[in-house]
């Protein structure tokens, strides 16, 4: 199974958004903990954006990958969502503070949002958008406590405007369709 320590996170850097950008995509943000996960014949590792085992605090989702066949490495957001689906980081920040599951516990969603290793290959070099498809086709059929977080090329305005805005939600992410999967430490230093 591929180590989940030779892929650190890439990180976003905080800039003001251009909407019209040619060659970006836009996804809603979603505020929660940053999980990479590898999981390959029920076997299941969940570290956290500092390299925390997280496997544990999310059985719900562990139990989710776990029957997924294959060896794959994803990417993306653990989240408690209210009834419209934004993101409540104040009740994920109380159930994740016991790092468990107990009785009462709010529901968990793990937000993905990239595939890094495709059926035990690397694609962490192949375009975003080419990820994204493979990404898609891993999680269908959909399972529960899984979102595979969708993009939309075009009228990112109109939708910040009609959704973000009037919902409260976090925002918008832009990336670029072309791009590798960049963890911040290569980033850093070239």
């Amino acid at each position: 199974m591929p180590h989940l320590a030779d892929y650190p996170p890439m990180l976003l850097d905080e800039r003001p958004l251009d909407l019209d950008e040619p060659g970006g995509i836009y996804e809603i943000q979603y505020n929660g903990y940053r999980v990479g996960a590898a999981f390959d014949r029920g076997v299941v590792q969940l570290r956290s954006r500092k390299g925390a085992d997280a496997t544990k605090w999310f059985p719900e989702i562990t139990q989710a990958l776990a029957t997924i066949k294959g060896q794959y490495v994803v990417d993306g957001e653990i989240c408690v969502l209210d009834e419209l689906g934004r993101s409540d980081f104040d009740k994920l920040q109380d159930r994740a503070r016991r790092r468990r599951w107990y009785a009462g516990a709010s529901p968990v969603v793990y937000c993905i949002f990239d595939l890094l290793v495709n059926r035990g290959v690397d694609i962490t070099r192949q375009p975003l958008v080419k990820r994204k498809a493979a990404l898609s086709t891993v999680f269908r059929p959909s399972r529960p406590g899984i979102l595979v977080v969708q993009h939309f090329d075009d009228q990112a305005g109109r939708i910040f405007e009609e959704a973000v805005i009037p919902l409260k939600l976090e925002g918008i992410v832009a990336k670029r369709a072309a791009s590798a999967y960049l963890p911040a430490c290569v980033r850093a230093t070239g």
